[in-house]
This record gives structure tokens, sequence and C-alpha cells, in this order.
């Protein structure tokens, strides 16, 4: 599945584009298109036509979608962007590491 390496939630670098450097949180994966939206990074503006859902219509800001490949996920103990690894627990479940240093990425 592509994608598996960035969950909602978690915290991601920017390695590419306009807006590398800056950092945020997953607000949504989008395997399918390969893409990842982060909060308050890569903001675009779209015309909005007022919707039952949405009263006053007008231009408003929004996250646009980042490329897979452009982010990298920040490891808690090294604070740096890292690429990760995948290890099996005893039990059988996978996990994602930090290739630096070792440090489990996910909960549990």
């Amino acid at each position: 599945m592509a994608g598996a390496h960035i969950r909602r939630g978690d915290t991601v670098a920017i390695i590419a584009g306009r807006e590398r450097g800056k950092r945020g949180k997953v607000l949504r994966v989008l395997p399918e298109k390969s893409r990842v939206l982060v909060e308050k990074v890569n903001m675009v503006k779209r015309h909005q036509r007022p919707t039952q859902r949405l009263r006053q219509g007008g231009i408003i800001e929004r996250e646009g979608p980042l490329a897979l490949a452009n982010v990298l996920l920040v490891c808690g103990r090294c604070d740096r962007p890292v690429r990760t690894g995948i290890n099996v627990l005893a039990d059988g479940r996978k996990i994602r590491v930090c290739k630096r240093c070792g440090e489990p990425m996910d909960k549990g």
C-alpha cells in the first residue's frame, strides 16, 4: 500500500518544493493519489459558492495536497526528519522504526 510510512496524526517535515523546511501534523493521507494534507502547509485559495452547509461564499483558504515523496516523518527522539523501517514484534505486529536511532514510531 502506497503511503503506509505516513499516517494521520504524524508530524512530518517537508523536504522538497516551495514549503521545504516546514513541519506540520498530517490531517489526511490520500494513498490512491500518493498525496498527503499537512496542517497549515501549502495553503491554497479556493473560490467557494454558497451552499446549504457553507452559507457564506467567497474565497477560502485551505490546505493543498503534497506529494508523499516530498515529506519525511519526524522522529520523536532525534527530532529530525528520518527514513523509517519496519520491525516485526514478537506478537506478529509490524511497527515503524527510525532508521537513524532505532526508536519505535508507533505506540504499543
